[in-house]
């Protein structure tokens, strides 16, 4: 039954992510077509500076008969549904081909490898903060809920106000200037010093360059999901099962975190993966601020320059790991609620 159900959410995950690539190929259609049209243009060009040996009406018509032959390759000159299907088939296929504008660091203009450098340092930092913050924030979330009102739960409630009215840019710079200027412990932002050393002096360079963004999205988003837990595992605290262990003397301690915290976990795991996976599309502000070429800032490169190929790249990956997400949390959800996998039924 179970592996009938993991098989079920597979295949609505697939649809869904083929159905959105498809959207995603209407929508861009039309500017997709008039890149891809310059693209061809500009390697014509390049093709035209290596031919020799040719007057000028063959060279003419040489090119003309390699356009030609770029058009069919592309299906540019399909009927519109044909168009979309085969910019949907390749998008499936991750073929995104050449970017327009943006090139990778040894100057690859393929997109599948601009984001490939990109993605690793995206996770990195917004992985590694999706998870201490789920971690601190599961703990503090316990201990604020195990005494409703009490100095620790007003305090927590206090600070998540503040950091959650607090812009994310503006406590980026505010770190900045604090330890990096100020106090000079941090450098102000990028992926290395210059020089890049090498071997452990390299390793340890880049994490010191790591460590101020990720404290900042930290200290941001650690008391708003300490909030969250506290709430969820709150509700739980008052449920008949949770009553009667306290009633049979099992310690406060095992209740809170063996009965109350298993019985939340479906909604802490929603919380947990969907930020995780979410994490992946990194973000425009803070990647700017401090100068971390992830895959946020990439996209916001990529819109200021019209770089669709590379939008389009970004969009379907990002779908792709949302979509993941989704998938594997219906499968997480079938293993903490066995309900779940039988419909609901008992």
């Amino acid at each position: 039954m179970y592996r009938k159900f993991v098989l079920k959410r597979i295949g609505y995950g697939i649809l869904m992510y083929v159905v959105m690539i498809f959207i995603f190929s209407t929508l861009f259609n039309n500017i997709a077509d008039v890149t891809m049209r310059s693209q061809i243009e500009e390697e014509v060009a390049q093709e035209a500076t290596r031919i020799r040996n040719l007057n000028g009406d063959q060279l003419k018509a040489t090119l003309e008969s390699r356009r030609e032959s770029k058009i069919r390759q592309y299906h540019l000159d399909d009927p519109l549904p044909s168009r979309i299907f085969w910019r949907s088939l390749r998008t499936l296929s991750f073929d995104y081909g050449n970017s327009t504008t943006i090139k990778a660091s040894n100057g690859d203009r393929l997109v599948i490898r601009i984001i490939l450098e990109a993605l690793p340092r995206t996770i990195v930092l917004f992985t590694t903060e999706v998870i201490l913050v789920t971690i601190f924030g599961v703990i503090l979330g316990l201990y604020a809920a195990r005494k409703p009102n009490g100095p620790f739960d007003r305090t927590n409630s206090m600070i998540t106000m503040i950091t959650n009215g607090l812009p994310a840019w503006w406590l980026a710079m505010l770190a900045i200037m604090t330890f990096s200027y100020a106090i000079p412990i941090f450098p102000p932002g990028g992926l290395h010093s210059n020089p890049v050393p090498t071997g452990i002096a390299g390793i340890l360079d880049y994490l010191w360059h790591l460590a101020l963004p990720l404290l900042t999205l930290v200290i941001l988003g650690v008391w708003g999901t300490a909030y969250l837990v506290r709430n969820i595992v709150l509700s739980n605290l008052q449920e008949d099962f949770v009553m009667a262990a306290r009633a049979r003397g099992i310690p406060e301690r095992k209740v809170l975190f063996g009965h109350t915290l298993r019985s939340s976990m479906p909604a802490i795991m929603t919380m947990a993966i969907l930020g995780l996976f979410g994490s992946i599309a990194g973000n425009i502000i803070v990647e700017g601020i401090f100068g971390w070429p992830g895959i946020g800032n990439l996209y916001f490169i990529a819109v200021q320059q019209n770089d669709v190929p590379i939008l389009m790249a970004t969009l379907s990956i990002e779908t792709l790991l949302n979509m993941v997400g989704f998938v594997i949390l219906d499968i997480v959800y079938g293993l903490l609620d066995p309900r779940i996998k039988v419909g609901g039924k008992a």
